[in-house]
C-alpha cells in the first residue's frame, strides 16, 4: 500500500514541478501569438524566433552551470563584446579572418581564465571579480574600436552567420543543439556533472570528499569564456557588422532565462530541461511582444520582472513543495505504523 502510493506521488511530481508551469505558459504563449499571427506555428518562423536570439541562448547553456556551482558570470556580454572587437580590429588591420577568428576565441579563453583563477584560487566573489571583467572588459573594446562601426569581414564570415548551413538551420542553431547535447550529457551523466551540483550545495563539504573545487571552478570559468567569445563571433557574422557596444546588456536575459529555469540562484539545484523551457516561454514571449507593437525599452522590463519573479517563485515554491512532501511522507508513515501495530496486536490476540 505504501510503495503504490509512493510511486504515484512520484508520477505527479512532475505536474507540480516548476518546468511543469514553465510548459503550460510556455503553450499559453504559443497559443496567444498563433492567434494573433497565423503563421506564426510555421516551421521557418519558429527557426527565425530562436535565430535572432541564438547567441544569448548558447551563452545561457554555459550560465547554466555556473550558476548551479554556486557562483555566477556578469561578464559575458563584454566578453562577446571584446571577441568581436578583437576579431573586427584584427580584420581591419589586413589579418586574415581565419587568424582573426582564432584570436577572438583566444581572447575569451583568456578573459575566463583571468576570471576563474581569482574566483577558484584567490577565494574572490564571482559577483565582484566578474563586475569587475564587465566594465574592464568593455573598456577593452572600446579602446580597440572606439565610436566607430567595423563592417569590413571577409564574405565567409557573413555567410556563417546568415546563411543556412544544413537545411534551414543557420551555424548558430547547430551549435547551440550541439552543446545542448553535450551540456545534457555532462551535466547529468558524468563525474564533472556531479561535481558542479556538489560544490554548488556546499563547497567545502565538496573540498573534504576529494572534489577538486577549485579545478571544476577554473574550467567552468574558461569555458565561460570561450563560449561567450564564440557566440560574439556568431553575433558579428549574423549582423556584419560591430561597434563597442555589441551584446551590451545580455547578462540580464541570459541570466534572467537560468534562473527562469529554475535554477536556484545559491547554487546546487536546477536542470537542462528547466533552462530549454525557460528560453522557449521567454523567446516567445519576446515575439509576441514585438507583434503587439511593445518597444524594446518596454519589453527589457518585462524581462527584468522576469528576473525578480525567477529568483522568488522558485525558491518559494520550492519551500512550500518541501513542506507538503515533509507533511505527506509523515502521513504515510504513521499509516504504515499504525497498519503494523495493528498487524502486531492481532498477531498477539490469535
Amino acid at each position: 500500500m505504501l510503495s503504490t502510493r509512493l510511486a504515484s506521488l512520484r508520477r505527479m511530481q512532475f505536474l507540480r514541478s516548476w518546468e511543469a508551469i514553465l510548459f503550460v505558459l510556455f503553450l499559453i504563449t504559443l497559443f496567444y501569438n498563433s492567434a494573433r499571427a497565423p503563421a506564426y506555428l510555421t516551421v521557418e518562423n519558429q527557426i527565425n524566433v530562436f535565430y535572432l536570439y541564438a547567441e544569448k541562448i548558447i551563452v545561457a547553456l554555459i550560465m547554466t552551470f555556473i550558476i548551479i556551482n554556486g557562483e555566477i558570470d556578469l561578464s559575458v556580454s563584454s566578453v562577446m563584446g571584446l571577441a568581436a572587437g578583437v576579431l573586427g580590429r584584427l580584420i581591419e588591420l589586413g589579418y586574415p579572418g581565419e587568424l582573426a577568428l582564432a584570436a577572438a576565441l583566444v581572447t575569451g579563453l583568456l578573459c575566463g581564465l583571468w576570471n576563474g583563477l581569482w574566483i577558484a584560487y584567490g577565494r574572490l566573489s564571482s559577483l565582484i571579480v566578474t563586475l569587475a571583467g564587465m566594465i574592464m572588459f568593455r573598456g577593452l573594446v572600446w579602446v580597440l574600436v572606439e565610436d566607430r562601426s567595423i563592417t569590413t569581414f571577409p564574405d565567409w564570415i557573413n555567410n556563417m552567420g546568415q546563411r543556412p548551413i544544413l537545411g534551414p538551420f543557420p551555424l548558430s542553431l547547430l551549435i547551440f543543439f550541439f552543446l545542448l547535447i553535450i551540456a545534457y550529457i555532462v551535466l547529468q551523466h558524468s563525474a564533472f556533472g556531479r561535481y558542479v551540483y556538489v560544490i554548488g550545495n556546499n563547497r567545502e563539504v565538496a573540498r573534504f570528499s576529494g572534489v577538486k573545487v577549485e579545478t571544476v571552478k577554473l574550467v567552468l570559468f574558461i569555458a565561460s569564456g570561450l563560449i561567450s567569445a564564440l557566440a560574439g563571433v556568431l553575433y558579428t557574422a549574423r549582423l556584419g557588422a560591430m561597434r563597442a557596444s555589441t551584446a551590451e546588456g545580455f547578462e540580464l536575459e541570459i541570466i534572467t532565462m537560468v534562473l527562469l529555469g529554475g535554477v536556484n540562484i545559491f547554487g546546487g539545484s536546477g536542470t537542462l530541461l528547466g533552462v530549454l523551457l525557460s528560453i522557449l516561454l521567454i523567446l516567445n514571449l519576446r515575439n509576441g511582444m514585438s507583434l503587439s507593437n511593445i518597444t524594446l525599452q518596454q519589453q527589457t522590463g518585462v524581462i527584468g520582472a522576469l528576473l525578480i519573479f525567477s529568483v522568488l517563485v522558485p525558491n518559494l515554491a520550492t519551500r512550500v513543495r518541501a513542506e507538503l512532501n515533509r507533511r505527506r511522507f509523515a502521513r504515510l508513515a504513521a499509516e504504515q505504523a499504525a497498519l503494523a501495530e495493528r498487524k502486531e496486536v492481532k498477531a498477539e490476540t490469535k
